[in-house]
């Protein structure tokens, strides 16, 4: 019994270290399936401290606990943001989101083909300031977005591959646009390029959200507010994107709404 108690410091030390490298391995790799299995694993470690009596461990266990529920909800806030919203929508509305969603898929399935063929790409999506100032010096389109119009342009062989396309709402407004590279590339590894340094670049000067596609690594990453986040996964790409941006169809029902109107209903 006295050797079971001389060991127990030994053994809350590899328990913490295995708990530490997870959770680093966790927050560079955020997956849905990841913080299932975290949340599985911390609560078998839970309640093993509390049977073997480990002090030390239950107490860090109670301090995670407290943090990490704050700390998951800032985390997951455009997951949880998407799915709460989806509980207000009815009838035309649920409609009309439904046909953004389908957008929003293509261009993830886009994204993410581009990704594996390691085809670097670079994806302006613009927000409420206007890029009308760039679009107009690069090569004009105004066309409807499909997957294989997107893809085609980042195409090696064509053309139009160097540089931005813009997004405006479901339509690739411009090809070829090319974009401020920032002045402070500290955020930037050696493994990013002149892609990437633009993209922190425009995400200074306007509130859009840019998408790289790394021709090196191909990683995904996402810009905004002059902040990169590396190595972003499928879903939580699309999480993101429908927490920043409100589908333009219900964009057009909330400006056709009224007061007056809904007191006569």
């Amino acid at each position: 019994m006295h050797l079971f108690d001389s060991l127990i410091p030994l053994m809350e030390i590899v328990v913490i270290s295995i708990m530490i490298n997870y959770l680093l391995s966790f927050f560079w790799n955020t997956r849905s399936m990841d913080l299932l299995l975290g949340v599985l694993a911390f609560l078998v470690i839970f309640v093993i401290s509390s049977w073997l009596n480990f002090p030390i461990l239950h107490k860090i266990m109670l301090l995670v606990a407290n943090v990490a529920a704050i700390g998951l909800i800032i985390i997951f806030q455009p997951e949880l943001r998407v799915a709460l919203s989806k509980f207000n929508l009815k009838g035309k509305r649920f409609k009309e989101f439904t046909e953004y969603d389908k957008f929003l898929d293509q261009l993830t399935n886009s994204i993410y083909r581009l990704s594996e063929k390691k085809i670097g790409a670079l994806v302006v999506l613009e927000n409420k300031d206007s890029l009308d100032e760039l679009s107009n010096k690069a090569i004009r389109l105004n066309a409807d977005f499909s997957s294989e119009l997107l893809e085609s342009i980042f195409a090696v062989t064509t053309p139009l591959h160097d540089g931005a396309v813009i997004l405006r709402e479901k339509k690739i407004i411009a090809a070829s646009v090319i974009l401020p590279l920032a002045e402070d590339s500290s955020q930037l590894a050696r493994s990013m390029g002149t892609r990437h340094r633009a993209a922190l670049g425009v995400s200074q000067i306007s509130d859009a959200l840019i998408l790289v596609v790394s021709e090196e690594t191909g990683k995904v990453s996402l810009t905004r507010d002059g902040v990169m986040t590396r190595g972003v996964k499928a879903d939580r790409f699309k999480a993101i994107i429908q927490s920043i941006f409100t589908p333009p169809a219900q964009k057009e029902f909330k400006s056709h709404f009224s007061l007056k109107e809904w007191i006569s209903q």
